[in-house]
């Protein structure tokens, strides 16, 4: 990352992304949402209230010790005249509960004002802005947060000490002095309430909520604001530091229909419906925000959507939905307890069932028909069969309780779910399971370096629990083969996660058959997601650069928690595991042969990763390249150095030293190389056969292109007997090697083509094995194909980017006409970032 100004417009050639909040100065605490989902329009009206806390020192070099931690050590409490005990604090909610009921009246004010839809944007420099923004002064403390495609109507104060009953709050604020001003006796109070200890949570989240319902401060006035293309500034006139800027402000706004991190579509139920994209942007137009990494924060929120929806959220308990009294929407409410980026906020809403065991006599006939996927396409699609199940996306993440409660809608009428057996608990020991424990490490004597939270690592009772509860969703067409798959594998998968790594970081798991047009469908394994649970939530990359900390590592972890899901043997693991490497060279090196080599390089900044400028802006290198979108080299090449750095010490060594990483580093953000310095100090012997740090990013990180190990390793790969074996019964990952393999064909008859579609029944397979098939179809135009080509088109277009150059580059008629068509059908749902890519080469 490197230096910028925070008003600084974007160079639309390098293709950059702004992290505009300035992090080093003041920081989001903690986030109350109040969100209004509306189809008919489009767009989402929210009401976002943010508890800010300044920040005393600035924080830009890599080595700083970034974390909850340290931002409560950087913490500056606003009067040091406030007593610090917090005595009280364990006095019953009632009182709180009951004043929350008082506030309605104001809470409806600005809840009225967040279902109104929001003024236009103007195309000017300046997007938008309130009224007399020029009327403050640039000496003017700004709060500058990460924001895009948002329609903002008012940013205020909030009084939090005009809430009625204020003085009998269990957190009281004492004065020693009269002289003490009401500005530093709220900057105390809320001081005090970010503070609060992480056995006192339910309390605070009351406490925030109360708060978040005071009215605003006595002028009534709004601050000042106004927004560019990234980002929003407020300020408050003459306020010039940020120990006086306001602790509390609520931002009035609605998203906007083609906001880059909400995604309108609908299911392969043809249903409505929304969700976050995970885009480069990530969160930033859902709802202002601190997007860089180390702005780590809890939330909570409320959430309102038809009665016939589910809204699903990362959230720590499994939310029963309570009934609007002044519309026809359910109001749903989830809550984080353990400070996380901003980036990590998920939410997904639609006409969705949940799977279970059995399917509900009210809706067999409505399977039955939808299991014939031709009904379901939508209008102007062809007909065809339903795609693959898509994406599986671990939205709910963290609880240790489950809520119970009367029984709740979750659709039609007979769509009803109870709330107490809605998650699945599977012991598997009931099921004749053995699931061995991977490592030889004990799970004692945890030492957590992370800020105050309820962490899991520390709970006894965790460290057996193998199998979360978890819960299945998606459409109604996939209700059958959701109950035969993923829902009779995803225990086995949990618990050998659990095996492999340790306690699991969240309570809970909420799985979702996404859209056919969620991006990064390319990557989608349920292994790969659950073993994001430790690599990429819990444990987070401190520069959005180093993707690979992330990527890589699930992608490595996948095939060991896979392999121990099957049961296999070392050997079997071992065979598995080499074609899975010689299918993901062949990958890589297809890659990095058509592409920049600047796209190659895991850690473009080198030796400026991690660092920010004076006030914490960033620029995040190469995140807006749309060539970028659809690489592979973060999970591939990170999955090979690991591999790597597994070959010199020993997988089962490896594995037992990625438990005591996790157990380290947990609810921490970290740079490659506190990985890598940990793993040399654990295994000194590495050093002495010249694998230092910077060895290894010479190598593997700091620059473009193949290692020579790799090189080397896949010559081994290349003679592993299932590959040597793929022209018997084949698998799934041996169907796809073969299909490469005869992609290296010039010339295919008709007759082979049609020996290959009819022996292994290839327009079944698997989205992997069926876009090889379609590169084949292509290459060698084999027209009796081209139904599989535009099925695949239609129903897998994350996936599909790559063959619509493959249709146009060959100037076939035919071909390019296919893929023009496919392109008009769908291209209103696509992702816009594949919409983009598809169009140039199309159109």
């Amino acid at each position: 990352m490197c230096d910028m100004e925070p008003d600084g417009d974007l160079n639309p050639d390098t293709h950059d992304l702004p992290l505009r909040a300035n992090t080093n100065h003041i920081l989001v605490r903690h986030y109350v949402l109040d969100l209004t989902v509306h189809f008919d329009r489009k767009v989402i009206s929210g009401v976002a209230i943010l508890f800010l806390e300044p920040c005393s020192g600035v924080r830009s070099k890599p080595e700083d010790d970034i974390g909850p931690g340290a931002i409560e050590r950087d913490a500056t409490i606003a009067a040091d005249t406030m007593e610090d005990s917090t005595k009280g604090l364990g006095k019953t909610t009632t009182r709180m509960e009951k004043m929350l009921d008082a506030k309605e009246s104001s809470r409806a004010e600005f809840v009225g004002l967040s279902r109104v839809r929001m003024h236009t944007a103007s195309k000017t420099k300046i997007i938008q802005a309130s009224h007399l923004w020029e009327t403050t002064s640039d000496s003017d403390f700004t709060l500058v947060l990460d924001c895009c495609d948002l329609d903002v109507s008012k940013v205020e104060e909030v009084d939090v000490m005009s809430v009625s009953a204020m003085s009998n709050l269990p957190l009281e604020v004492a004065c020693e002095s009269s002289a003490v001003s009401s500005v530093s006796q709220q900057a105390a109070f809320i001081q005090k309430l970010v503070s609060m200890p992480s056995s006192k949570w339910r309390e605070k989240h009351q406490l925030f909520l109360l708060c978040s319902r005071a009215p605003g401060a006595q002028d009534r006035s709004s601050l000042h604001f106004n927004r560019d293309q990234w980002s929003l500034h407020v300020r408050k006139k003459s306020i010039t530091s940020p120990q006086e800027f306001p602790r509390v402000i609520r931002i009035f706004y609605e998203t906007r229909p083609t906001g880059g991190s909400v995604r309108w579509t609908t299911d392969q139920d043809n249903r409505v419906c929304v969700y976050t994209a995970g885009s480069p942007i990530n969160n930033r137009a859902l709802f202002p925000c601190q997007e860089p990494p180390v702005a780590m924060s809890t939330w909570q929120a409320t959430v309102r959507a038809p009665s016939e929806c589910v809204v699903l959220m990362s959230g720590e308990e499994q939310a029963v939905p309570i009934e609007d009294g002044d519309t026809r929407f359910l109001i749903w409410n989830y809550y984080v307890t353990m400070p996380m980026p901003a980036s990590t906020f998920t939410l997904a809403v639609g006409h969705w069932c949940q799977v279970t065991a059995e399917i509900p006599p009210a809706l067999e006939g409505e399977v039955r028909d939808k299991m014939n996927c031709g009904k379901m396409t939508k209008a102007k699609a062809v007909s065809g069969e339903c795609s693959e199940t898509g994406l599986l996306s671990g939205l709910g993440s963290t609880s240790t309780e489950m809520l119970k409660g009367p029984p709740h809608q979750t659709g039609s009428g007979d769509r009803t779910t109870r709330s107490d057996s809605t998650c699945c608990y599977s012991p598997l020991v009931d099921e004749g399971l053995s699931v061995t424990d991977y490592s030889s490490m004990l799970d004692d004597a945890i030492s957590c370096s992370h800020g105050d939270y309820p962490c899991r690592f520390t709970e006894q009772s965790t460290r057996s629990q193998r199998v979360i509860p978890h819960r299945v969703f998606g459409p109604v067409c996939f209700l059958q083969k959701a109950q035969m798959g993923i829902l009779k594998l995803l225990p086995q998968c949990l618990a050998a996660a659990h095996a492999v790594l340790g306690v699991h970081p969240f309570p809970r798991l909420d799985v979702l058959i996404v859209p056919t047009g969620f991006s990064s469908l390319a990557m989608a394994r349920m292994c790969h997601e659950i073993a994001h649970s430790w690599f990429g939530l819990v444990i987070g990359a401190r520069d959005w650069t180093e993707e690979w900390i992330s990527e890589g590592f699930a992608t490595y972890l996948e095939d060991i928690i896979w392999a121990q899901a099957q049961q296999l043997s070392l050997q079997e693991t071992a065979e598995q595991s080499e074609l899975k490497a010689l299918l993901r060279w062949r990958r890589l090196s297809d890659e990095l042969q058509n592409s920049e080599e600047e796209l190659q390089i895991l850690r473009p900044n080198m030796e400026n990763t991690g660092q920010v400028s004076e006030s914490g802006s960033t620029m995040v290198k190469h995140a807006l390249n749309p060539d970028k979108t659809f690489m592979q080299v973060h999970y591939l090449k990170g999955y090979f150095l690991l591999r790597f750095l597994a070959n010199q010490v020993g997988e089962q060594q490896f594995i037992d030293f990625f438990r005591l990483f996790v157990k380290k580093y947990h609810g921490q953000l970290i740079l490659s190389q506190d990985f890598l310095r940990m793993l040399l100090s654990n295994f000194p012997e590495m050093e002495r056969k010249g694998l230092t740090l910077s060895a290894i990013y010479a190598d593997w990180l700091d620059r473009p292109g193949i290692p020579k190990w790799l090189c080397e390793r896949s010559a081994v790969w290349s003679k592993a007997r299932l590959v040597e074996e793929v022209k018997a019964e084949l698998t799934s990952d041996q169907l796809v090697m073969l299909l490469e393999l005869l992609l290296e064909e010039s010339e295919l008859s008709v007759a082979t083509m049609r020996a290959l579609q009819r022996t292994y029944n290839l327009h079944n397979q698997d989205a992997e094995v069926r876009h090889r098939w379609c590169e084949l179809v292509v290459k060698h135009a084999y027209t009796q194909g081209y139904k599989d080509v535009e099925h695949y088109l239609l129903h897998d277009q994350a996936m599909g980017v790559y063959l619509y150059g493959e249709l146009m580059v060959h100037e076939d008629p035919k071909q390019q006409a296919l893929a023009r068509r496919c392109l008009s059908l769908v291209q209103e749902e696509m992702d816009q970032s594949a919409r983009r890519v598809v169009e140039e080469m199309v159109l």
